[in-house]
């Protein structure tokens, strides 16, 4: 995680010119620190309340204007209503995840975790498969 950050982080100075200010203001210091663990954990933390709040933003202007008819289906006949049927269809989906997500972190947790995580970062030492 160390080694990543750092090289993601040092993508930002191909800017030109402001690159290595940015880099500095990214991390708050000169190096992968304290202050860049708060920061990217506040981000962490407050993007995906970003994402709700557009996606919410998104569903109530669709409301509001409505949404476009590929079809061209004019017939209320021909129309499927989103209660009860897509609603049990997104249930059943989501409890199906939720099943796998629960079973995946409970019993195996480490299933799809790589055990150079379980070593320190040394700043002293870049990892072969960084060199």
């Amino acid at each position: 995680s160390y080694w990543g950050v750092t090289v993601i982080t040092n993508m930002v100075t191909v800017i030109p010119f402001l690159g290595k200010d940015i880099l500095q203001h990214v991390l708050g210091g000169y190096s992968v620190c304290n202050n860049t663990l708060k920061r990217f954990y506040s981000l962490h933390f407050v993007i995906p309340f970003v994402i709700m709040g557009l996606a919410s933003l998104h569903l109530l202007l669709l409301h509001e204007s409505g949404s476009n008819n590929p079809l061209g289906v004019e017939s209320d006949s021909m129309l499927i209503p989103f209660h009860p049927f897509y609603t049990v269809k997104d249930l059943l989906g989501f409890c199906w995840f939720m099943w796998v997500f629960v079973y995946l972190v409970c019993v195996n947790p480490e299933l799809l975790g790589n055990p150079v995580n379980f070593i320190p970062a040394d700043p002293m030492k870049t990892p072969i498969h960084m060199e």
